[in-house]
């Protein structure tokens, strides 16, 4: 009979295995998640006290320990499973979302398993442990409390490692906090609420995009050229405009980037715009380009339209935080001595040349972010007839809000609202379509206007953002 006993044992774990795998019960659910967490930690304690008491009807104890491989077995698989994949509904998120809302679900749990850890003990403190071998107990006890401790782990470095609302700062000050007994509760339970915001944030903008690319909401009458502004490259394997591409494209848009240099003087790098525009016409046949420019991409696109004439072939022309009027960051660093701005400039000019700038020149690029340049630049390049414009900026609340912004962002300060290196005023252009703000402390700074940090805030996600944008050039017939 026991051996019966113990095939239906291994059959039963080989089903619920094989089951839970395929999908048709549901491990990782609440109720599972809740006896993972509740329960199982005292599989010692539940297999023991059956082994001595069978040991004790004169069960043979090879016959126990083989009835108790497939119990052992089984419960190893569920502990694995709730860690690698704490639930069992398919998320319409990526990974890297998923693996968090794990990380909320484990600690979620985990606090429901200690409020029912601390009734079973106080119900042994109160009533004793009876027949319960005092070695077993202590040996769950300590078996327990690892496990629900390794769950805890879990979710903490799932969450330390993946929210995009924790900046570097905030995460530093978690990992100081974490070993600080009752400090450490409500570490976790802001941490676990943070987790559980993104990933709600995240669904309804999975929702949302889903949506607008279903109906290729992006899909406009020209292509879309991203030209991106002074300091960087169009490289391939880190995109300039981060994650905000890939969304436009499967919206419907056909994307293209200026490829201009990363240190250019706004002539030098309106003729590579100049030369991209002829050859992305060449490759499609259209008529027109719709640019999208950051920063002193819309000043390097601006030239090419009435300069050089590319103004028949731009349909629109839309500046994200480009100083139109000038910087002050420039005006404050021509303070300057001139032997010192031009060492910093051929140590620059040195490095992106390595890195592919044919004809760098930093030390004329940053001049050109000066006012005296910006009025001068501004009547000699008019708008060009027939190219609309429109202008967004965004602005920073404290200097906080992007370290590497700080500095910049107080110079700036006494000058207006700003996002660290433009401001508001400097930022209009064409019709000015508004400030991107965020009623939270963190504001949006000229960094984040181009997703630099890949990172989601609260009241601001620069992907929906950009798709709206575009969205409304296709309405415009652009």
């Amino acid at each position: 009979m026991i051996y019966l006993l113990i095939l239906l044992f291994f059959l039963l774990s080989a089903a619920i295995i094989t089951l839970d795998a395929l999908g048709v019960i549901k491990l990782g659910g609440a109720a599972g998640l809740f006896i993972g967490l509740t329960i199982i930690p005292h599989e010692i304690l539940i297999i023991g006290s059956a082994f001595f008491s069978l040991s004790a009807d004169g069960a043979r104890t090879a016959v126990l320990v083989l009835g108790i491989i497939p119990i052992v077995v089984l419960t190893a698989y569920w502990f694995t499973r709730l860690h690698i994949k704490p639930y069992s509904k398919k998320l319409p998120v990526g990974r890297r979302v998923r693996m968090l809302w794990g990380g909320y679900r484990i600690l979620k749990f985990s606090a429901i398993s200690l409020v029912f850890q601390a009734i079973f003990y106080i119900f042994i403190a109160v009533r004793g442990i009876g027949d319960i071998p005092r070695g077993l107990f202590i040996a769950d006890t300590v078996f327990a409390a690892i496990a629900i401790a390794l769950f805890i782990l879990n979710g903490v470095i799932r969450i330390i490692a993946l929210c995009y609302r924790l900046n570097i700062v905030r995460r530093v000050i978690m990992l100081l906090l974490l070993p600080l007994p009752i400090v450490n509760i409500f570490v976790v339970a802001y941490m676990a609420k943070l987790a559980n915001e993104e990933y709600d944030h995240e669904v309804n903008k999975v929702e949302a995009l889903t949506q607008k690319a279903e109906n290729q909401s992006c899909k406009t009458k020209y292509p879309l050229l991203l030209v991106h502004g002074i300091g960087f490259r169009d490289l391939k394997y880190f995109n300039y405009w981060g994650r905000i591409p890939r969304e436009l494209i499967r919206c419907g848009a056909k994307v293209y980037y200026g490829n201009q240099e990363a240190l250019g003087t706004v002539a030098d790098n309106a003729a590579d715009i100049k030369q991209r525009i002829l050859d992305i016409i060449e490759e499609t046949g259209c008529e027109k380009v719709n640019i999208i420019a950051h920063s002193k991409g819309g000043l390097d696109s601006r030239y090419a339209a009435t300069v050089l004439g590319m103004g028949d072939r731009i349909a629109s022309i839309t500046t994200v935080s480009t100083p139109h009027r000038g910087s002050q960051i420039a005006d404050e660093a021509n303070s300057l001595p001139d032997w010192l701005y031009r060492a910093v400039a051929g140590f620059m000019d040195k490095r992106f040349r390595s890195l592919g700038d044919k004809n760098p020149d930093f030390y004329t690029a940053c001049h050109q972010f000066t006012a005296e340049y910006a009025k001068e630049f501004n009547r000699t390049v008019p708008n060009y007839e027939g190219v609309y414009y429109q202008s967004y900026t965004s602005v920073m609340k404290n200097m906080f809000s992007f370290g590497i912004l700080a500095f910049p962002y107080m110079i700036l300060k006494k000058y207006g609202e700003n996002d660290g290196l433009v401001t508001v005023e400097s930022a209009k252009w064409g019709e000015f379509k508004g400030v991107f703000r965020n009623k939270y402390r963190r504001g949006i700074s000229h960094g984040d206007m181009i997703d630099l940090k890949r990172e989601d805030y609260k009241g601001f996600d620069p992907i929906t953002k950009y798709v709206e944008i575009v969205g409304e050039l296709k309405e415009k017939g652009f």
